[in-house]
């Protein structure tokens, strides 16, 4: 059988591969795909019973019934997030569909403060600076995060990885989430309402996942409640913040700086080549103008570790969906349709 993997970046595609052969040898094919999964490229599925799916991938309603007409009954997404999967849908036309629940916390946590530490000590000015060497430092003054306050919304795993970092700076800790988790507990960390924490917090970073109730968690409220020289840090999903209200913030000349690794409307622009096209995306043009902004391109889980991980986990899901079991990275389980491998 041959398994049909989409938007397999290049660096991904080796551990992809190393994975899946150490499990399937030559039982089954891989076929790694560059591009994206949308009701464009759905027809090139035909044929193939289980699909790798990326979290840039369209699954709507419409892609899915594509898939399932063409003979897809599995569907693995190679990420944590599903917010672009139609689960509902899937469940209707019998498909199976699993995620990576889990994935090192401290590559997104890690990366989470190399952009609060860019914005801070305004690193990207610096460094294009010296390659024009220009070596004056006006302009270039950050602060010491030692003694302030980080913000920390969300304290799963990857919240938990970046509160250790915060606490090692000797920040003091505050903490939103539906739950407290005793390891933050344990660091000193006071959970508090969620607008007392974008009140007080010098950093705020975001390690919530994209759902209804957290869509668009930093609205005008919330950044009116942040101080003037707070910095903001996402690097979990870009509908969590609002783009107009985070740029009319930004105008008024507040918030020290911002590091985004996501954005609301990233799909058909992250992790592609635009440099040759006109940037048509207003708000994102932007965003790119303001010297305090950083915006990276959703990589923040990009390590070797994470990424090796995440095509372990994609394996073993299909190793469950042939042998009949759930996990807890379940989240459609499989039907029998009376349509066989």
């Amino acid at each position: 059988m041959e398994i049909v993997a989409y938007g397999v970046l290049a660096d991904e595609q080796p551990l992809l591969r190393d994975a899946f052969d150490r499990e399937f040898g030559a039982a089954h094919e891989l076929r790694c795909l560059g591009l994206f999964l949308n009701r464009d490229t759905a027809p090139t599925a035909a044929g193939h019973e289980v699909v790798l799916s990326s979290v840039n991938d369209t699954l709507d309603a419409e892609v899915l019934r594509a898939l399932a007409k063409g003979g897809t009954r599995m569907i693995a997404q190679r990420a944590t997030g599903y917010n672009n999967i139609d689960l509902a849908v899937a469940e209707e036309l019998g498909l199976t569909v699993a995620r990576v629940s889990f994935y090192s916390p401290y590559s997104v946590a890690e990366f989470a403060w190399a952009l609060a530490l860019a914005v801070d000590r305004r690193i990207v000015r610096a460094a294009h600076r010296t390659r024009e060497f220009d070596f004056r430092l006006d302009g270039l003054m950050g602060r010491d995060l030692h003694g302030r306050t980080a913000g920390v919304v969300g304290t799963g795993k990857i919240g938990a990885a970046f509160a250790r970092i915060a606490h090692g700076f000797g920040m003091r800790l505050l903490g939103w989430d539906v739950a407290e988790n005793p390891d933050c507990l344990a660091l000193g960390m006071q959970y508090v309402e969620r607008e007392r924490l974008f009140a007080e917090a010098d950093l705020v970073s975001l390690h919530v996942p994209l759902l209804p109730g957290t869509h668009h968690l930093v609205d005008a409220r919330a950044l009116a409640l942040m101080k003037d020289d707070a910095l903001l840090v996402n690097s979990s999903r870009g509908g969590l913040v609002d783009t107009d209200a985070l740029l009319e913030t930004l105008r008024a000349g507040r918030l020290s700086g911002v590091g985004l690794d996501v954005y609301e409307e990233e799909a058909g622009v992250f992790f592609l080549d635009k440099s040759l096209e006109v940037m048509t995306d207003e708000r994102l043009a932007r965003l790119m103008t303001f010297n305090n902004v950083l915006v990276t391109s959703h990589q923040a889980y990009f390590t070797r570790d994470a990424v090796g991980q995440i095509a372990e986990t994609t394996v073993g899901n299909v190793v469950d969906y042939f042998a009949g079991r759930t996990s807890d990275n379940t989240l459609v389980p499989r039907r029998e349709t009376g349509i066989g491998r």
